[in-house]
């Protein structure tokens, strides 16, 4: 892959990533709630294989992923660590949401999940326009 192929790679996770916040707060008030939890955490995902992409590292392995985020980023003080765990929590909340369907999130903790998510993705869009590859 040259450089212009990665970067342009980087460049559409992200903009993957930020059109995942729209989607979200359509699920939200349209009370799609297990739609939105989904959306939550994968516009965190996107935005972490953004930046694998960037240094190199790829993997469609969430945990995978997860866990070189943290390496790489929180615990180098790239990001601080409450990146490690809005991540960890948007991963979890997703899997709950799937596979145990009664612990779907409320809308007040939907709106915090978005909170969040809305810091992530800006961040870290913020992180790689000012650290081109």
């Amino acid at each position: 892959m040259t450089p212009d192929e990665r970067n342009h790679l980087v460049t559409l996770r992200i903009q993957q990533a930020a059109a995942t916040i729209i989607e979200v707060e359509h699920c939200i008030a349209h009370g799609l709630f297990p739609a939105a939890t989904n959306r939550i955490y994968y516009g965190m995902f996107y935005a972490m294989l953004a930046l694998g992409l960037l240094m190199g590292f790829e993997t469609s392995k969430h945990q995978q992923m997860i866990g070189w985020f943290n390496k790489q980023f929180i615990h180098t003080g790239i990001f601080p660590k409450q990146f490690g765990r809005m991540a960890k929590d948007a991963f979890e909340v997703r899997m709950d949401s799937d596979y145990k369907v009664k612990l779907t999130p409320t809308k007040e903790q939907l709106d915090a999940l978005l909170a969040d998510m809305k810091l992530f993705i800006g961040t870290i869009k913020v992180w790689i326009e000012e650290n081109p590859a």
